[in-house]
């Protein structure tokens, strides 16, 4: 996984079983991946050109390709694990979250509190959450796999429906 890289993001829609996907990509690696309710689609183009610069604009390349090729086998259950490179523009404490969401197995899930043990903030499980709901690359960093202590879905940026689709997905394949 890269560092943030100034370079022009290319972004297009690809089709899923959850809805259409915005993606996007460096010539690095992906940095987006996000659903397209509109409200989301601004807030995340806010950030690309916070992190990247003001350059994004239609189009694809070989990450995104990757992408499309690795998405369409995760809903065919026939994918567990992603290989296409990521950029990741964010504080180090999200990073090291992010980190972590790629370590939970295809199928499992783990509490907030379980992250913050793992990366060593017991006691952060508010600000596991707030660094969780910052991923700009959903699914791939699987932050769906996050539940409440009790076992609750909690939100989910893409909505509850989304987050029970790639769970029982998961559990399925």
């Amino acid at each position: 996984m890269n560092t943030t890289l100034t370079s022009c993001v290319v972004t297009t829609t690809l089709d899923s079983p959850v809805g259409p996907l915005l993606a996007g990509a460096t010539d690095e690696g992906v940095c987006l991946l996000e659903f397209t309710e509109p409200a989301r689609q601004q807030v995340q183009f806010a950030a690309l050109r916070r992190h990247f610069g003001d350059t994004i604009e239609p189009g694809r390349n070989e990450h995104i390709d990757r992408l499309a090729e690795e998405l369409a086998d995760y809903f065919a259950a026939r994918r567990r694990d992603f290989t296409v490179p990521l950029v990741l523009a964010g504080t180090p404490f999200q990073k090291r979250v992010w980190a972590q969401l790629q370590r939970i197995p295809y199928g499992e899930t783990r509490s907030y509190e379980d992250i913050g043990r793992a990366i060593g903030v017991p006691t952060g499980s508010r600000a596991v959450g707030m660094a969780n709901g910052q991923n700009r690359i959903a699914i791939v960093i699987p932050c769906h796999r996050v539940i409440n202590k009790g076992g609750r879905l909690g939100g989910y940026g893409g909505g509850l429906w989304r987050k029970e689709f790639l769970l029982d997905l998961e559990r399925r394949g």
